[in-house]
């Protein structure tokens, strides 16, 4: 057990042998925290907070009660390997929250980035990786896989396919069940998620040039034109090359001819 002086352990907690926790965290009344967990500096569990096999959060992140973080993924292939879940600094993990770690046959991680928020309830299933700057609300479920870039937000009871892609800055309708990818900077709503248009509020809220969510613009109305024959990859090239040098409209392209498990989330759902 390595706990630095300057941390505060109440004395109704259990920290295994071998957990680290690291100048001034806080761990409160009735958290376990098992052998390999990792708290770095002024993390603060405020109480009841479960913590399991290999899990790191970083410096700063407060974690409220009846969080569940880094136990058994919940993958039936899931065989007891060595695999991590690694949690940034500065998050606000709320009551409920549950995050698996990693499976073999998806890396073996779990990572959340710096400066998220995961309102009470939300789920971060096994292998997924969630940038930094993200609002997940009450009841989000990510499915395993899941990509979320950063400064997404998703809306109370969203739900999110396995494998699926979210692109930086999108937006995430409530009660909205995402089967595809997301654009960056992507509105989705919809019982199954249909593309409703840009997250313009996001774009100005980040700071975006008004000139490249002018481009951005054009080019989601080129790429996703209703009544065009020309194949999606077609458009979003043609459209790379009509806004060269925009790199808002570089990054939509990229995301639209990157690979995907899932397919793109379109205005017309599919």
């Amino acid at each position: 057990m390595s706990i630095d002086p300057s941390a505060t352990i109440h004395p109704s907690a259990v920290v295994a042998p071998g957990a680290r926790v690291g100048a001034g965290a806080r761990v409160g009344p009735f958290c376990v925290l098992g052998p390999e967990v990792e708290l770095g500096p002024e993390v603060e569990l405020i109480s009841h907070v479960a913590l399991a096999g290999r899990v790191s959060i970083g410096a700063g992140t407060r974690v409220w009660p009846f969080a569940s973080l880094g136990h058994q993924p919940q993958d039936l292939k899931y065989r007891g390997e060595e695999t991590r879940l690694v949690i940034g600094p500065r998050c606000m993990i709320r009551e409920g929250v549950t995050m698996n770690p990693g499976t073999l046959g998806g890396g073996g991680l779990t990572q959340v980035g710096e400066g998220c928020l995961f309102m009470a309830n939300a789920h971060v299933g096994h292998d997924c990786r969630v940038g930094d700057g993200v609002i997940v609300a009450n009841s989000v479920a990510l499915a395993g896989h899941v990509t979320v870039g950063d400064r997404a937000v998703l809306g109370g009871n969203a739900a999110v396919h396995q494998f699926c892609r979210i692109g930086r800055g999108a937006m995430i309708g409530g009660l909205t069940g995402v089967e595809r990818d997301v654009i960056p900077f992507g509105s989705v709503t919809g019982d199954r998620a249909r593309l409703a248009g840009l997250n313009l509020v996001g774009l100005k809220r980040m700071g975006a040039p008004r000139d490249e969510i002018h481009a951005l613009r054009a080019a989601f109305r080129e790429i996703f034109a209703e009544g065009s024959d020309a194949p999606l990859a077609e458009r979003a090239r043609a459209a790379a090359a009509r806004h060269e040098g925009r790199a808002l409209v570089a990054e939509l392209v990229a995301f639209v001819l990157a690979e995907s498990a899932r397919g793109l989330c379109t205005p017309g759902g599919g």
